[in-house]
């Protein structure tokens, strides 16, 4: 049985993030910790946070809203290798998808990731995303959730 929480990163939990990691062959998909609260310093819209299990941080994640009506963002999310095949991704993007859809009063939320990654792309399908048909500028897939599709 596990409790996904989501919680601010803080002086409490901020040395225990920066030690989560991926799996070495996972490590050209993403952007460390320490990167993401490094872009999240110099651009305020993003969010970073802790993945919790009860008590136990699993991993990380960051999330924003982008322009006038907002484009809405998660942009990163590790769990850690440790805790990878659990379940902790699915149920922390579904924690996630329901904070910023509450918080930014919006019905669809957008993420991006490297096309060969094929774990993030099945979690992200059965979860009710969808491809775009676009790229970001890094060249990733640009994935959509729509809420009024997805009756999660």
């Amino acid at each position: 049985m596990t409790c996904i929480r989501i919680k601010e990163i803080d002086a409490s939990n901020i040395n225990e993030m920066r030690r989560i990691s991926v799996k070495e062959h996972q490590k050209s998909f993403i952007e460390t910790v320490d990167e993401c609260l490094e872009e999240a310093a110099i651009y305020k819209q993003w969010c970073p946070v802790a993945i919790y299990d009860y008590d136990k941080i699993v991993g990380f994640a960051m999330y924003g809203a982008f322009g006038k009506n907002p484009d809405t963002w998660i942009d990163r999310i590790i769990i850690d290798e440790k805790y990878q095949g659990k379940g902790f991704g699915k149920l922390a993007m579904k924690e996630l998808i329901k904070i910023i859809t509450e918080k930014y009063n919006v019905n669809i939320v957008y993420l991006s990731f490297v096309e060969n990654n094929d774990v993030a792309r099945k979690l992200y399908e059965n979860l009710g995303f969808n491809f775009t048909d676009e790229y970001d500028p890094e060249g990733e897939l640009i994935y959509k959730f729509n809420l009024t599709e997805n009756f999660k």
